[in-house]
């Protein structure tokens, strides 16, 4: 037992911090060079078709990494089959999109490239546009020295994505003893694990790390008033299986206190509303007005820092 504390205060500062369900964000080793090309990849349009879009276009960092649309815009306008999810520290998930379909950020770099209602275009393509850009080739040539190709463009982004970590949020400073937090936040973090949210909301990045099915105790999609369509299936469009029909990977909730949209469909447009909706489908439950603004501030605590972010 002494052992294990002294590891614990080693790691967090603190034998409560290990208790919680919860834990502190931190950042992950990256490649700065990689991480530097990752970036001017990130908001690069050559990566469309006609020079369109880029991936900042859906996840705008200076805000909460996504948009401020219930769904996207790409190429020619077209708007895309879910609300794009915040991309910032989108490392610590389980898999990517909302059905997971991509096994790690590697991966979810390749799905907007050929998807008609993204970038619209092909990896031959866009490599042959970028290599038109001489000064771009010879020091992305640096550090990939087999050139350009799909799997390197994939990797300097992933990398780059990868260094989108939000610190020093105030919950975490509590956390560590670091700093304080308000009675009403404190409340709120109280109820969210008395009610449960914290069954599926957990972890690093207090969510991201498993998957749940949408109206648990109710017909959310029945109730939504819009006909049911192929993305709500979330889950089942990836395994097939008819058991993860609706279902969704749990989104996290780090920057839920910025978003604009809300859920997969983005059918809810603020805070108090998605907090409400998930107690109702998820929980079975009804909340107060004051239970309800004592979970936003627990939230809006959970809010960290990051260079790109300006609000």
């Amino acid at each position: 037992m002494i052992l294990k504390f002294l590891i614990w205060a080693l790691l967090f500062g603190s034998v409560w911090v290990a208790a919680e369900p919860i834990l502190p964000l931190h950042s992950v080793a990256t490649d700065a060079r990689k991480v530097a090309l990752g970036r001017q990849l990130f908001f690069d349009t050559r990566l469309s078709r006609n020079n369109e879009v880029s991936c900042a276009s859906c996840h705008q960092l200076a805000t909460h990494g996504a948009d401020n649309t219930a769904r996207s815009k790409g190429v020619a306008g077209r708007l895309g089959d879910v609300r794009a999810p915040t991309v910032y520290n989108s490392v610590f998930n389980i898999r990517q999109a909302w059905d997971g379909k991509a096994i790690d950020l590697k991966a979810q770099v390749t799905l907007p490239v050929e998807n008609p209602k993204e970038f619209a275009t092909t990896w031959p393509v866009l490599i042959a546009t970028l290599n038109e850009d001489k000064a771009f080739v010879s020091a992305f040539t640096q550090v990939y020295k087999n050139g350009l190709s799909s799997d390197a463009i994939s990797d300097a982004i992933a990398h780059y994505e990868r260094s989108l970590i939000t610190l020093n949020a105030p919950f975490d400073l509590w956390l560590q003893g670091k700093g304080s937090l308000s009675e009403q936040a404190q409340e709120g973090y109280r109820l969210f694990k008395y009610y449960g949210c914290i069954n599926c909301h957990q972890g690093k990045n207090v969510g991201g790390n498993m998957f749940a099915k949408m109206g648990t105790f109710g017909d959310y999609f029945g109730d939504r008033g819009t006909p049911i369509e192929p993305a709500d299936y979330g889950r089942y469009n990836v395994t097939g299986r008819e058991a993860d029909k609706f279902t969704f990977k749990v989104p996290g909730l780090r920057l839920a206190a910025r978003q604009t949209y809300f859920f997969h469909d983005g059918s809810e447009q603020s805070l108090t509303g998605a907090i409400n909706t998930m107690a109702r489908y998820q929980l079975g439950r009804s909340l107060s007005q004051s239970e309800l603004e004592a979970i936003e501030a627990f939230l809006e605590s959970l809010v960290g820092q990051h260079q790109e972010m300006t609000q």
